[in-house]
């Protein structure tokens, strides 16, 4: 039996405590951050912790990020902590950026992913925050979705995947970034960015200087998965994904190429653009600015998948800001399958 809780309107206090109980009780509770929604329990818990990997069917190297209400659980979950990691949670906490750093003893290896280092957040949604706060535990959260398929970004999303698997899931209305938190190892020196989130990478060198980006980001395969998103497919819907990418108008052209081809070999077409309409069996309009890409993005891949296309021909855009995040999880919902215009 799953509950589902109802604060789209505001946070109840009173409904936080019956899912915080949860929580402590080594239960499974989805909850939205500002981010997408999350799949928690206590990330002290391992065998709270366990369930999630066995909910998602999600490989147990895959670690998990572990989310906090107060600066003082970063000390509590992490050793050796740099005053980088202290300048950033200044700057950027609560928010979508995600340090890695060594682990504490306290910390289970079925959270790290069997590594010995930790990846830490402090959510910027009140929904969030009240649970972690009321439940008294820090809470390990992947996103609230069946591994491999595209991240949830409303409460329905959860509830397709996941009703009836778990015990609660808290409805806050749709989420405001759209792409999962920017993750950076503070164990490198440089700082390398394992995961570009929401927080755009220009925002953070600003902050503490020049970053290394891990080759993860573009594509390179790894064998050690140090952050989530990093090692196995991801964001992908059942049917199959093509991004289209390089000059603007050129992309224009070759969308309007490959969905004659499609529709002359009788397969159905959906397409996902930035303002530009096609005469395709289903559309998504993602929005015309990398910000509005980001928040429709898992939400259109969703929509497409229901609407029974075959294929998905996704228009690339520039990698600034929140373009980066958004073009790193097209390719890996594409498993890559590129088409350069």
């Amino acid at each position: 039996m799953t509950i589902v809780i109802n604060m789209r309107d505001r946070v109840d206090n009173k409904k936080i405590k019956i899912a915080a109980k949860f929580i402590r009780e080594g239960k499974l509770v989805a909850f939205p951050t500002e981010t997408v929604y999350g799949l928690g329990a206590d990330a002290l818990n391992e065998k709270a912790v366990r369930r999630i990997f066995e909910a998602k069917g999600r490989p147990t190297d895959n670690p998990l990020i572990v989310h906090i209400a107060r600066f003082k659980q970063l000390y509590e979950l992490a050793r050796n902590v740099p005053r980088e990691a202290e300048i950033l949670a200044e700057h950027f906490w609560p928010g979508p950026l995600t340090i890695v750093l060594p682990k504490k003893d306290n910390v289970p290896k079925i959270t790290t992913g069997g590594l010995n280092t930790v990846a830490i957040r402090m959510p910027a949604h009140e929904i969030a925050l009240n649970l972690v706060k009321a439940s008294g535990r820090p809470i390990a959260a992947p996103s609230a979705n069946i591994s491999g398929k595209p991240s949830p970004t409303l409460a329905e999303h959860v509830v397709d995947d996941f009703y009836g698997k778990i015990e609660c899931i808290i409805d806050g209305g749709e989420v405001k970034i759209g792409v999962e938190s920017t993750v950076l190892d503070l164990t490198t020196k440089p700082p390398t960015l394992l995961r570009p989130g929401g927080l755009p990478l220009e925002e953070i060198e600003r902050i503490i200087g020049k970053i290394k980006i891990h080759p993860a980001v573009k594509g390179k395969t790894v064998d050690i998965a140090k952050a989530p998103g990093m090692k196995y497919k991801h964001y992908a819907p059942n049917a199959q994904v093509i991004v289209i990418e390089g000059d603007r108008e050129k992309v224009k052209e070759k969308i309007k190429t490959l969905l004659k081809e499609y529709k002359k070999r009788g397969i159905k077409v959906g397409i996902m653009a930035t303002g530009d309409f096609y005469e395709a069996d289903a559309y998504v309009n993602l929005g015309n600015s990398e910000e509005e890409v980001a928040k429709n993005l898992f939400r259109a891949l969703r929509e497409l998948d229901k609407s029974g296309v075959d294929v998905i021909l996704a228009e690339g855009i520039e990698e600034k800001g929140l373009g980066l995040a958004v073009m790193n999880r097209l390719r890996k919902a594409a498993g890559y399958k590129i088409v350069r215009a």
